[in-house]
């Protein structure tokens, strides 16, 4: 029988982060839960020895804090094999008039958060972990690949953490056995949808964005999927030895993903001509 495994999970106090973790304590690993207020855990701490969940406070806003939270996971466990990277917020807003302030603040937690948990996940994965290895789940969005009206902000902090994860998956040394899944989830029914930011509407964009916002508001709720069903998926996908780079979660991610892509073949071959007599300067 195999040991268990220890996961990092970020963000656990709601949506997937919550649903990770008490999805890992059931199959019987270790969740190292980390969030910003800890006493959001309590009651599931007090089911679970310290040996099975340590909790900790962690803002990923703040570097020190990341590298310390990952110190305590080896310094009580050994070594960390999988990290669930899911801090994130959204803001539903027109570009325009989206508050510049709540727009940083996101790009910090959903971006700037994200690359440095991915930074110290690949150094404890590489030089403290044996033998070497580990898996980073990025949980970026559908908005990752696509641009959505009424979340521009928010596409554009997904769109970073995508290429930013990709172009580190190439920067790593196979040796080290580190895999890394960009998860792309569409709508879930979990509770961080509560805690999207919503800017009142400019009286200017009412032609355009009444319609989007009545389904971020209301038609997207008849849609969502089941979040424990998505994260089994995702457990399962982190015992793979070869996983997916990018993994679109749920069926209309699925059938966005196949829509955006043909899309952008088709307007690739277009206007690939013009391209084709520009010389190269040797």
């Amino acid at each position: 029988m195999s040991s268990p495994k220890v996961w990092f999970i970020t963000g656990s106090s709601t949506g997937f982060g919550r649903v990770m973790t008490e999805l890992v304590l059931a199959k019987g690993d270790i969740a190292v839960a980390t969030l910003r207020s800890p006493e959001v855990l309590a009651e599931l701490a007090s089911q679970y020895g310290k040996d099975r969940l340590l909790v900790l406070k962690l803002d990923v806003c703040k570097p020190q804090e990341i590298k310390d939270a990952f110190a305590a996971a080896v310094k009580q466990f050994g070594r960390v094999d999988n990290v669930f990277n899911n801090a994130a917020y959204a803001m539903i807003s027109e570009a325009e008039t989206g508050p510049e302030d709540i727009a940083r603040t996101m790009f910090d937690v959903n971006l700037w958060g994200a690359i440095n948990v991915s930074k110290e996940a690949v150094r404890i994965m590489r030089e403290v972990n044996k033998p070497a290895g580990g898996r980073l789940l990025q949980i970026s969005s559908m908005s990752g690949y696509m641009g959505m009206t009424g979340m521009s902000y928010y596409c554009a902090t997904k769109h970073a953490i995508n290429a930013f994860t990709e172009a580190l998956s190439k920067e790593l040394d196979p040796d080290w056995n580190i895999k890394v899944v960009i998860v792309e989830p569409g709508a879930f029914r979990t509770g961080a949808y509560g805690n999207v930011v919503r800017i009142p509407l400019h009286p200017a964009y009412e032609k355009v964005m009444t319609a989007p916002r009545k389904y971020f508001e209301e038609d997207v709720l008849g849609v969502m999927q089941d979040p424990v069903q998505g994260v089994e998926v995702l457990y399962k996908i982190a015992e793979l030895p070869n996983p997916p780079l990018f993994l679109p979660l749920g069926k209309d991610s699925v059938s966005m993903a196949k829509t955006r892509y043909a899309e952008m073949v088709e307007s690739t071959n277009a206007v690939a001509s013009w391209s084709e007599e520009l010389r190269v300067m040797g």
